[in-house]
């Protein structure tokens, strides 16, 4: 996430992160959905006040894009999403989708995942993608995995933020403004 948040810095975008009450513990195990909600809202409810005219967008990496995404079908107020590696299923479980709540997202949604995903096969997203509304738009990173790490990933994912961000069309170059 250092990484992925600097390649989206020295694009010109304003990027907060922040851990879970289960990895401030140094645990592995996530916290119950209602605690990872009320973490994430109090994050973004502490900063809406700066924001001063300028788009909100949530998301996050695997569990933060999930949180994210169910806050948002929720109704939480945002602009939109960014989604890293989201997380559709568990490792070598694809019958237990995570996908019930997609289609009370109503807001713009930028989702990145790697075509060699063990928690997000292609199908099965693109399955769960054609009872969403909203537009959802769908970056898939040629063998790329879970972590979507690599320079060229990281490039890949912060130009095509950008040229989202901005309306260009895919594989634009673009400079964000300042």
């Amino acid at each position: 996430m250092l990484a992925l948040a600097a390649a989206l810095e020295d694009r010109g975008l304003e990027v907060l992160r922040f851990d879970f009450p289960y990895r401030e513990r140094g645990s592995r195990r996530p916290d119950p959905m209602p605690v990872l909600k009320s973490s994430f809202t109090s994050v973004v409810e502490r900063i809406r006040p700066n924001l001063r005219g300028r788009k909100l967008l949530i998301g996050g990496r695997s569990m933060g894009g999930r949180v994210a995404t169910m806050l948002a079908a929720d109704g939480f107020a945002c602009d939109g999403l960014l989604l890293f590696a989201y997380p559709l299923h568990p490792a070598g479980q694809p019958e237990k989708l995570r996908d019930a709540h997609l289609p009370s997202i109503k807001m713009p949604v930028l989702c990145f995942n790697g075509t060699r995903d063990a928690l997000c096969r292609r199908d099965l997203m693109e399955r769960a993608l054609q009872t969403v509304q909203t537009r959802w738009d769908m970056h898939w990173i040629d063998g790329a995995d879970h972590s979507l790490k690599g320079d060229k990933i990281l490039a890949e994912i912060a130009g095509a933020t950008t040229a989202w961000l901005t309306g260009a069309p895919r594989g634009a170059q673009v400079t964000p403004p300042l």
